[in-house]
């Protein structure tokens, strides 16, 4: 499975991208805002392998997300915690690197919320973000995500499938007028 973008595409991870996604994860650049991970690569490969079951299930799916001029790794992201009787699921594990392209995070944002919302066909997006993670909370709330509460750690948001709709064509055609 591929989402493509104007600039990036999203493909599966694979065991085989455990040296990419491990060295992500222990880049002081990248992992402050993310869970702690494991120095040894092969602790990477053993949590692929069981994520590839989970993805087999339905129940995750992590991506490499890549250039699409020259399909160079660029960062990962990651949708899991499927909640049925909500009908929603939770995105994270989300980097992208010093090679990423100008609108990636933006193209990322939309075939993530694309694929979540009208392939997959969740109604409700929940996410907790660190509260230090300012430019992601700013992110976040440009695309309309609302804050309803907080921990310790993290504020607490959701984003609901008629709030991505209302805002879905202008953000499209404005990726689409400027990464050309």
């Amino acid at each position: 499975m591929e989402l493509i973008s104007n600039t990036i595409k999203l493909r599966l991870a694979d065991v085989s991208d455990s040296y990419f996604i491990h060295s992500l994860r222990m880049n002081e650049n990248y992992n402050k805002y993310l869970s702690v991970v494991d120095a040894d690569v092969e602790m990477q490969k053993q949590w692929l392998m069981a994520y590839k079951e989970r993805e087999k299930n339905g129940k995750e799916y992590y991506f490499i997300i890549e250039r699409k001029s020259d399909s160079l790794p660029i960062g990962t992201v990651r949708i899991y915690d499927f909640i049925s009787e909500e009908n929603s699921f939770c995105w994270g594990s989300w980097i992208l690197n010093e090679n990423k392209t100008r609108y990636a995070a933006l193209e990322c944002a939309l075939l993530i919320y694309d694929f979540c919302f009208l392939e997959l066909g969740f109604k409700r997006c929940h996410m907790d973000i660190r509260k230090g993670n300012i430019k992601v909370i700013d992110f976040h709330k440009r695309f309309g995500v609302k804050i309803t509460g907080e921990t310790d750690a993290d504020l607490l948001g959701h984003y609901f499938l008629e709030d991505y709709l209302a805002i879905r064509e202008s953000i499209k055609s404005f990726v689409d007028n400027n990464s050309k």
